[in-house]
């Protein structure tokens, strides 16, 4: 099992959606799979995937009143996850240590939303996770934050596996791929486009690989997933054309 942690120095980047997309992702080739809400203090991956007041929360879990197995539901695609508690009176009393848990939970991987900042949410997923994606925009301020959460990984000896960039729009506003790669010296890992259908995903409370198939921040997401888990990508639109050109081959019809 690999514990991946999604990462941001500041919020609104697109961080929840990019795990809960690598998540469906992943699953999409076949990975079993478990989305971890570890923003203790804003938690939305119930939100965005329509379980806002689940009964068994990350929170519970982290009380010692339940385990994180009793927190798990399961995506009618297939992934599992573990929704975070929307409630003040389940911030107190959270046994951070008890995050350790994770390590019990049955997947090829567990992916951690993460909080955004750099506080002690930010801290134990560090800890606990085997490998980090930094997660930002091509806008200076969130690069800068970007840039504070690399630094506290390498000082923690963490693993990063490279930046993820977000909401791009290859406009003349956007700082290129190149200068985000040489300020924050690690290699982008995966662009996503700026994509309105996204947002269309999270009104039906869903991923965008599931609802948008052909959008351009789904052959984003599938891009990351393959290459995390060492699959080989083909889009859609030429697996359709390879299936044709063997039925032509196989005398069939197409």
């Amino acid at each position: 099992m690999k514990v991946i942690g999604l990462l941001s120095g500041k919020g609104g980047v697109g961080k929840t959606s990019s795990a809960i997309n690598l998540a469906a992702a992943l699953n999409h080739f076949g990975k079993q799979v478990i989305l971890c809400d570890a923003n203790l203090t804003t938690p939305n991956v119930g939100l965005y995937l329509g379980t806002p007041a689940p009964q068994v929360t990350l929170h519970h879990a982290l009380k010692g009143k339940k385990t994180l197995y009793d927190a798990l539901q399961r995506h009618p695609s297939g992934f599992h996850f573990v929704a975070g508690s929307l409630a003040l009176d389940d911030m107190k009393d959270l046994r951070l240590q008890r995050f350790k848990q994770l390590r019990e939970l049955d997947a090829d991987y567990v992916i951690l939303d993460g909080a955004p900042g750099l506080g002690k949410e930010v801290l134990t997923i560090m800890e606990n996770a085997d490998e980090l994606i930094v997660v930002t925009n091509p806008e200076l301020p969130a690069i800068t934050d970007a840039l504070k959460t690399v630094k506290l990984a390498e000082e923690l000896g963490k693993k990063i596996l490279g930046v993820l960039v977000t909401r791009v729009k290859n406009d003349e506003l956007d700082i290129s791929l190149r200068n985000i790669e040489s300020l924050i010296e690690y290699p982008i890992i995966g662009v996503i486009p700026e994509d309105g259908t996204i947002r269309e995903a999270q009104a039906v409370k869903d991923a965008i690989i599931h609802t948008h198939k052909n959008a351009p921040a789904t052959e984003g997401y599938l891009k990351l997933a393959a290459s995390i888990c060492g699959t080989a990508y083909v889009p859609e639109l030429q697996q359709n054309w390879a299936v044709k050109v063997w039925n032509l081959l196989l005398g069939k019809r197409v």
